[in-house]
Parts: structure tokens; C-alpha cells; sequence
């Protein structure tokens, strides 16, 4: 349980890393800070009092307590530090663990360290996380995106590790107002060539599965619609299956039973899915509809991971570097870490990126239509 003293401190210390306070900029009084929290003075005085010791903040004699400039002399903790933080959305799941190995192999050949961080697509655990990192001065940031597809609460987190020097990339999504160096797979050619393989083999009625609080289930999605007018095809909006992260393990499975319930005419006969991950899941459902794959319904994933050849029907699904894009950021992240210490602001980043480029590989999941 935290004392009320290390909340009062905590709180400020958060406000200062949110972009509340600025450098040079009054912080409240010792008066409001009892009443905001609760606490007496000498409570007050006490957090405030570790935080001038510690560098987050300073006193004029009779003006107040004011925020600490904490950019300045900083540049020798990042030199001898050597440690750079790995943000991503889950750890030991699915694609992630192939993105950290290959950050991490790189990293450490270089003789550096790397603190992993998991938000588990949350954006309070990412504030939490980015905190820890603006008060321990990393020499550098690779980062996964929390729900990249929706305005993002962390904002002036971001602006501080800019304002504070410490470089930062995303990989596999970005904040797009940010407009920072990021890695990333093509997504929306990844959708369309997803779709328009099945569109290729006669499927006319095809279904999508599409997270979209993440940027990538959006582009994948426009993949799709483009590959249906690329084709002439006609799309129905109830094929379309729209999901967030809460919504991951039920929705689509509710959805696809809902939609296999129509008269056998009007089922689809494709289903486009927004990972691996889910596409198993759905051939469950397929299996307990009693219907075989790919002879009565054909399913395509997306990532090419370990998931796609687990199951007794092995995915066709659309590659995803992994253990490569996570070796490229690492190479990235210390070219920006050498070239940041000898400037005095974060480079802009914004026409820097790169992108992989997607391609389809056939397994048996898929055939040709039969009417």
C-alpha cells in the first residue's frame, strides 16, 4: 500500500512527465496540493522536498516551487546507460516473441540491454510504462502501438521523450500525428492480395474479419474493399465484421455462427481474417458447423506464423518479417541513439519509414469455388 506521501510525489512526477508542468513553470501550492490530495503540510513538504533532491523540481526564495528543466545534463546518464526499452502491445503471444528475439539478439551484440514492456494494448498500462522510461533516461525506445488506430491519451508522453532526447520508433502500426520513424508491413496490400486471392479462385461472396482499433485491421480492410473493385465484386456490408480488442475472443466467433446460420445460398464461401490468430479460432467454428476446409469454405490468414501450420488445415496467409523487422529496429533505434547525442532535438522523422512488402503464401486452406 503507498504511503500518502509517495502518492503526492508520484502525482507530481506524473504531471510533470504528462506535460502539465514545464520547465520553469510554477507548480501549485503547497496549500492546494493538501487540498487536492487530502494531506497535511508537512506531507506536501516532504514530497516536495525529494523531488527538489532528485532534480524534478526547484525553489526560488519567496516566488515558489517551480519544474525543473530535466533535458539538461542528461547526455552522460545516456551514454554510460546502454539500455534500451522494447514496448509491445503482448509479449509471449502469437508474432511477438519472433519481434523480440530478433530486437534483442541485435541489441545485445551491441552491448546493450533491453527492458521488455508489455501494455497488453492498453493505453494506461503504455502510460505507465512510458513513465518509467522518462524517469530512468533510456538511450533509446522501439515501440509497438497501443490501439494505433484511435486517438491516442499518451501524446504529451511521446512529445517528452523528444523534449527529453531520447529517439523512439514504431514498429508494426504508429501514431500518425506524430509522424515518427516507424516499421512496418504494407498492410493494405497485404488485405488486397489476401482477397483478391480467393476473388482469383471464383469466391464471390466473401466474408472480413477486421480488428479495428488497431491501424492495421483498418488498412487490411481497405485491402479488402479495394480487391472487390479492383474486381468489379460487389460488397456486401454484412460481410464485413468490424472488432476490438476486448471484443477479440467473442465477437468474430459470434458473428461467423450468426452468419453460418443463413440458408446454405447465401453463406459465404470465403473468409478473409485479420491474423492467424483468429483464423483458427474461426476453423473451429467451421469444424462444429460440420463444414471442411477448403472443400465447402475456404479461409485465409495474415502474419505467416507459428499458428498457421499447427492445425490438421494449414493456412494460406500473408508473411509478416518478424524476427526481421525486430533485427531492423534494433539496427534503427542505435543509428538514431548515435545521431541523437550529438544533436540537441529530436530529429524529425516524419518521411522516414519503412515497409515490407507482403506476399501470399499458399498452403491448403484455400480452393478453387464449386458451385
Amino acid at each position: 500500500m503507498q504511503t500518502k506521501y509517495s502518492i503526492v510525489k508520484e502525482a507530481i512526477k506524473s504531471q510533470i512527465l504528462e506535460g502539465t508542468f514545464q520547465p520553469h513553470q510554477k507548480i501549485s501550492s503547497e496549500s492546494q496540493l493538501m487540498k487536492e490530495f487530502g494531506v497535511s503540510r508537512h506531507t506536501v513538504r516532504l514530497a516536495i522536498g525529494d523531488l527538489v533532491n532528485q532534480g524534478w523540481l526547484y525553489r526560488e526564495q519567496g516566488a515558489g516551487t517551480f519544474c525543473a528543466d530535466r533535458s539538461k545534463g542528461n547526455s552522460q546518464t545516456m551514454v554510460d546507460q546502454k539500455n534500451i526499452a522494447l514496448i509491445t502491445t503482448y509479449l509471449s503471444d502469437y508474432i511477438f516473441p519472433s519481434i523480440i528475439r530478433g530486437a534483442e539478439s541485435y541489441l545485445s551484440k551491441e552491448g546493450y540491454q533491453v527492458s521488455l514492456f508489455s501494455t497488453n494494448n492498453d493505453h494506461d498500462m503504455e502510460r505507465k510504462f512510458l513513465e518509467k522510461i522518462l524517469m530512468q533516461h533510456f538511450d533509446g525506445v522501439i515501440i509497438e502501438p497501443t490501439r494505433s488506430a484511435i486517438s491516442n491519451p499518451n501524446i504529451n508522453y511521446y512529445l517528452n521523450l523528444e523534449r527529453e532526447h531520447i529517439p523512439y520508433l514504431m514498429i508494426n502500426a504508429y501514431y500518425d500525428e506524430l509522424e515518427p520513424f516507424h516499421i512496418v508491413v504494407d498492410d493494405e496490400k497485404g488485405g488486397l492480395i489476401q482477397t483478391e486471392h480467393v476473388i482469383e479462385l471464383g469466391h464471390r461472396n466473401i466474408v472480413g474479419f477486421f480488428k479495428n482499433d488497431d491501424i492495421q485491421g483498418t488498412k487490411r480492410m481497405k485491402g479488402y474493399l479495394k480487391a472487390h473493385r479492383k474486381h468489379n465484386i460487389e460488397i456486401l456490408p454484412n460481410n464485413i465484421v468490424t472488432y476490438n480488442t476486448e471484443e477479440k475472443s467473442s465477437k468474430p466467433i459470434d458473428m461467423l455462427k450468426q452468419i453460418l446460420s443463413e440458408p446454405e445460398g447465401k453463406r459465404p464461401t470465403a473468409i478473409v481474417c485479420y491474423n492467424d490468430e483468429l483464423a483458427i479460432k474461426l476453423l473451429d467454428v467451421l469444424r462444429e458447423a460440420k463444414l471442411k476446409v477448403p472443400e465447402d469454405i475456404s479461409i485465409v490468414g495474415f502474419d505467416d506464423s507459428f499458428m498457421a501450420e499447427l492445425t490438421e488445415v494449414k493456412l494460406t496467409t500473408v508473411s509478416h518479417p518478424k524476427s526481421e523487422m525486430g533485427e531492423l529496429a534494433a539496427k534503427v533505434i542505435l543509428d538514431m541513439v548515435k545521431k541523437n547525442k550529438g544533436s540537441k532535438k529530436q530529429q524529425n522523422m516524419e518521411n522516414d519509414l519503412i515497409r515490407f512488402d507482403p506476399k501470399l503464401v499458399i498452403r491448403n486452406s484455400t480452393a478453387p469455388f464449386k458451385d
